[in-house]
């Protein structure tokens, strides 16, 4: 796990996505120490301590949203090739799966469960189980993860009201860890997932990403970018999703065989007439994102920094 948030001078939280690579004036949350920001082509975007590491990160033990930006379920290498194998032989042809070739690691992670209708029994995939091989459709992946993301969240709360509690020496770094929950969520909350269709003289594109801005604006800057590739761009809005910024990552996970580089730009999609329907339409299953009061509580609350 790694940090994505650093402490301006004012207190706010500001994500690693926010900032240019190399030496930044920001802070860790947890020790106040200055940060750099490492954004290179390997490893994932991250900030990193411009002196010793302080405990926290160390041990990487913070919070991030859960089925956000990682669909391996923190699986072994071992199980997660397994789980692929059973898919490709199995799960993609609606097989039921025997016993013997199921390991307990699978069965204990909740990815496959045992069907007692059948006979002998047998196991099956579970919706969970199909998140890392990207087979699950994005209205349930929604219904997956929501629960989880809102769990992790009471979870966070309860430990700094036993910390307060307890008056635990911990306080500050549980205090620490729901503002940094509560700051990802926020972000994933106030962006609006978008998917354009883009008529190139070269041929048809689709897009995914998210934004926080009117869609107008992104559009324009869309048409910008490609203009250095093509001679001619138009851009159809296909639909825009308010409060799913949880989804984008999953879509690429779920499509990354139809994705299409355009020199730097990583977000575009080649799909025929055929796919294009089938994703469209998994995009408006999705149901619109209703706000309980928790999560429109945090949209409404400032990104700051715990309180010193």
């Amino acid at each position: 796990m790694w940090l994505k948030f650093g402490v301006d001078e004012d207190g706010t939280l500001v994500s690693i996505s926010d900032v240019t690579k190399g030496k930044t004036s920001l802070k860790c949350p947890y020790c106040d120490c200055k940060l750099t920001a490492k954004k290179g082509k390997i490893k994932e975007h991250h900030f990193a301590h411009a002196v010793e590491t302080c405990r926290p990160i160390s041990t990487g033990n913070f919070p991030v949203l859960p089925l956000y930006d990682n669909f391996n379920i923190h699986l072994s290498g071992k199980d997660l090739k397994q789980l692929k194998l059973l898919w490709q032989e199995y799960g993609s042809k609606n097989y039921f799966i025997s016993p013997d070739l199921v390991s307990s690691g699978l069965i204990r992670a909740g990815l496959l469960q045992k069907n007692v209708l059948t006979f002998p029994p047998a196991y099956e995939f579970t919706n969970l189980g199909k998140i890392p091989v990207g087979a699950l459709s994005l209205m349930l992946f929604n219904e997956v993860q929501e629960p989880l993301l809102l769990k992790n969240l009471l979870k966070l709360e309860l430990a700094v009201e036993h910390a307060k509690h307890k008056n635990a020496p911990d306080l500050g770094y549980r205090l620490t860890d729901l503002k940094l929950y509560c700051a990802q969520l926020k972000r994933v909350l106030s962006c609006t997932l978008y998917f354009l269709e883009i008529q190139t003289n070269k041929g048809i594109l689709y897009k995914i990403g998210v934004t926080q801005r009117p869609i107008r604006k992104r559009v324009a800057e869309v048409e910008m970018d490609l203009g250095a590739h093509y001679q001619s761009v138009d851009i159809k809005v296909l639909g825009t999703w308010e409060h799913r910024g949880n989804v984008e990552l999953y879509f690429k996970h779920r499509y990354q065989d139809f994705n299409h580089k355009i020199g730097s730009l990583t977000e575009y999609y080649k799909f025929n007439t055929e796919n294009a329907k089938n994703v469209l339409n998994d995009l408006h299953q999705m149901k619109p994102k209703v706000l309980d009061q928790n999560e429109m509580d945090i949209l409404e609350e400032p990104t700051t920094a715990r309180q010193k």
